[in-house]
């Protein structure tokens, strides 16, 4: 029996329908020691992205450690454990990558949810020689479930299955059906869509860069053609205009362009700006026309979602850093809202209960944030969803939450910045969570 690449949903990009060209960014993640520093040593090795004398800098025993090109903190060296998140670029005659080495443990599960955060792919790894393969359906492991979890919230659009380390077991046909049957399984329960499950020896390099048709009973394309083609990941170009604003610029060179106003300087978050548009400051809820647009080479034109521009008022209002640009008749309400309910990944070893008070951190612009009420957990192995007194470390829940000032929110599922927030610690300052708004 031949398999080929498991598609378990609808994959448009695979058929040329979304863009493939612009540069894939990807996060390898899974459990610890799943090979995921291997796998990218292997991707840069084999497409000739590593110089000869970087090579030779990883040699142990006479053996090259590929997990080395990625694990460059002298702790991860020592520890033959990923800590930081590690981002390293090469290309194929046909495409860009950035690829970003997430750590597997569960101590580091904050750098994993900061890599996926702007990811448009995830590879996740699942080592076979953990698993009793030789069941139908083996269980997985925890933090396979709690990555796959993870990157699905965070709306990383294309997300493929890598069953890693097949040439260590003994029948890895019949290990990577039985492992197949498992993950597809788990992403049905869990509503994930998952573009294809394949099977890989990043160590050997089987299936990696080049396909090797028939092992383990696979004729589909290689890691790598898989992710030649999958699509990047589309701006919010249809959502209303929103603009954080990063930087106020007071007195420039180009006063000239702006006559004598400041520019204010930000990534469009959603929609797209141009003179003539009406936008509302929030917080202080002014109103204004945009008499100017510039893009980041000081060209003046239309901006889109995901470019940097600069834009210039028909009169002069208070905006500073942190505000929000935000199209006048594009929100409900148009001030924004200070009663949310989101979806979060908690980090921190202190658990979220009650009754706390966290900063949020929305575009460029902190709130002081109140902790109202746990609505459930979410059972990583069971899927179900359970009453909970707190969240504790690398747990996943429904939070109502009270903000002290309004923001401009729309649902994650719409827009990734609009749509989330960064929790902080007001007195360690640590990153303690991850809200995506309902």
């Amino acid at each position: 029996m031949t398999t080929s690449a498991v598609e378990i949903s609808p994959a448009p990009a695979l058929a040329g329908v979304q863009d493939t060209r612009a540069a894939l960014r990807f996060v390898t993640c899974g459990s610890v020691d799943d090979g995921k520093s291997t796998l990218i040593g292997r991707l840069l090795v084999d497409s000739r992205a590593v110089l000869q004398d970087h090579l030779a800098g990883v040699q142990r025993g006479g053996e090259t450690d590929l997990a080395l090109l990625t694990d460059g903190l002298s702790a991860e060296r020592e520890q033959g454990i990923t800590i930081d998140v590690a981002y390293r670029y090469f290309s194929t005659e046909s495409r860009k990558f950035i690829i970003a080495d997430a750590p597997g443990h569960e101590q580091y599960t904050r750098n994993m949810v900061t890599a996926a955060s702007s990811a448009d792919a995830a590879v996740v790894l699942v080592d076979a020689t953990k698993l009793d393969w030789a069941a139908p359906v083996p269980e997985l492991l925890p933090q396979t479930r709690r990555h796959s979890l993870l990157v699905n919230l965070l709306r990383v659009s294309s997300i493929v299955f890598a069953v890693n380390k097949l040439d260590a077991v003994d029948n890895p046909a019949l290990a990577f059906a039985h492992i197949s049957a498992a993950l597809t399984q788990f992403a049905r329960e869990a509503n994930i869509p998952v573009k294809a499950v394949v099977p890989i020896s990043a160590l050997i390099g089987y299936n990696v860069v080049d396909a090797n048709s028939g092992w383990c009973d696979y004729s589909g394309p290689s890691l790598l053609q898989l992710l030649e083609q999958l699509p990047a990941t589309p701006a919010d170009t249809t959502q209303p205009f929103a603009l954080p604003v990063q930087w106020v610029e007071k007195f420039s060179s180009s006063a000239d362009t702006s006559q004598g106003r400041r520019i204010f300087w930000g990534r469009i978050a959603s929609g797209a700006v141009q003179p003539g548009q009406e936008v509302t400051v929030l917080p202080s809820g002014q109103t204004a026309t945009v008499s100017q647009v510039m893009n980041h080479a000081r060209q003046t034109k239309a901006v889109l979602a995901g470019h940097s521009v600069g834009v210039i008022l028909d009169r002069e209002v208070d905006v500073s850093r942190g505000d929000w640009l935000l199209a006048t008749n594009g929100f409900e309400p148009p001030l924004g809202t200070r009663d949310i309910t989101a979806t979060v990944a908690w980090m921190d070893d202190e658990p979220l209960v009650p009754g706390r008070i966290y900063l949020a951190l929305h575009g460029h612009r902190w709130v002081k944030t109140k902790i109202k009420r746990i609505v459930h957990q979410v059972n990583i192995n069971t899927l179900d969803r359970q009453e909970a007194a707190q969240l504790g470390a690398n747990a996943i829940g429904l939070v109502e939450l009270a903000l002290l000032e309004p923001i401009a929110a729309l649902p994650y599922s719409r827009s990734r910045v609009l749509g989330s927030l960064v929790l902080v610690d007001t007195a360690s300052h640590k990153t303690s969570g991850a809200a995506l708004i309902q």
